[in-house]
């Protein structure tokens, strides 16, 4: 692979001033704890094989990543925004309120989104998207009628599951994969149960019905976990019949000690998220302020690197942590090329 190094643009330099082109070289990076691998992985590979500093790389969550990377365009912002969810206009909103209003957006593959337990616990080995709505949905249907939920152990819904106290790690809000998990698995769940055409039936509306379809439980059934999947790893250790949210790649790096649950009879694998059969899989990104490409050394290189062939492609270092590859990622290398940016209002 060959990475030319950029002079500045005259644009990133008016933006981040000449007094500041120089006061970092090294590329900053925060956001998604599920990204926070496979970026850690090729900030390091990046540092020992380049003429740059390794970049730092720190979690906090999608959406506290993309904060950051709005606050503002100049060496004392981040560069890069790790992220398991696409960017929303709340998030637009705030990088052109502080003047950043230039964003490449780079798609560097696919990871799904597994429930699992300990290992030797109970057998939480398949489940259904009703079964999770039915666990910890906050408002549930029983009997026809929609009600608070009543339910305290897996088999009172289901017969097929163990008759356990339900308690579940689920990621926090600021977490990208809080979104997915709400999408995919608590609002598929609240249709397929009836409980959102119940909800409708009785005079909500659309919007009101898909928040209470989306609203967890909590009082200690459902417990946020606002840190990485290591936080909700020692919460599983500490309890037993507790089950987690997690990605792929991460319960793929723990099987010694984490038993994974099917999902509508699929079992999430590489295979099953490439090819769209495993139900809650999403897309897994990092976006770029173009102004400090030129001006803080390496950032386009790390972002041409990042999803090279090499590196995000089928062989590469990043499946074999568990990225599923993008199939258009020869188009997303173009773009990053040509520093295509996101057409904003």
């Amino acid at each position: 692979m060959s990475f030319l190094k950029l002079t500045a643009s005259t644009l990133a330099v008016a933006a981040v001033s000449a007094t500041s082109a120089a006061a970092r070289d090294n590329v900053q990076i925060a956001g998604s704890s599920t990204v926070l691998p496979y970026a850690s992985i090729v900030a390091e590979a990046f540092g020992d094989n380049f003429d740059f500093p390794t970049p730092v790389v720190e979690s906090g969550g999608s959406s506290a990543g993309l904060k950051r990377f709005c606050e503002g365009v100049g060496e004392n912002t981040i560069d890069i925004a790790n992220s398991s969810r696409p960017i929303r206009q709340s998030d637009i909103d705030l990088c052109l309120e502080n003047g950043v209003t230039d964003i490449i957006e780079v798609r560097i593959g696919y990871d799904g989104i597994v429930f699992a337990s300990q290992i030797d616990g109970p057998d939480y080995s398949a489940f259904e998207p009703a079964d999770i709505f039915n666990a910890l949905g906050a408002t549930v249907l029983v009997d026809g009628e929609v009600v608070a939920n009543p339910h305290t152990q897996w088999a009172d819904f289901n017969a097929d599951l163990p008759a356990e106290d339900i308690v579940a790690f689920i990621p926090g809000t600021k977490h990208g994969t809080r979104e997915v998990f709400e999408d995919k698995v608590l609002m598929v769940g609240c249709e397929t149960t009836g409980a959102f055409d119940a909800m409708i039936a009785s005079g909500m509306s659309e919007d009101d019905a898909e928040d209470a379809c989306i609203e967890v439980r909590g009082n200690g059934i459902t417990v946020d976990i606002d840190g990485d999947y290591t936080e909700t790893l020692a919460r599983i250790e500490a309890n037993p019949n507790g089950i987690g949210v997690f990605g792929l790649a991460f319960y793929e790096n723990n099987t010694d000690t984490l038993q994974v649950a099917t999902m509508s009879g699929v079992t999430p694998e590489t295979a099953t998220i490439a090819s769209g059969e495993y139900p809650v899989s999403r897309p897994l990104f990092f976006f770029i302020k173009q102004a400090h490409i030129g001006v803080i050394p390496g950032v386009k290189e790390f972002a041409q690197f990042f999803i090279a062939d090499e590196v995000a492609g089928p062989s590469g270092p990043l499946a074999q942590y568990g990225l599923v590859s993008d199939p258009e990622l020869a188009a997303t290398q173009a773009a990053v090329e040509a520093e295509e940016t996101l057409e904003i209002q």
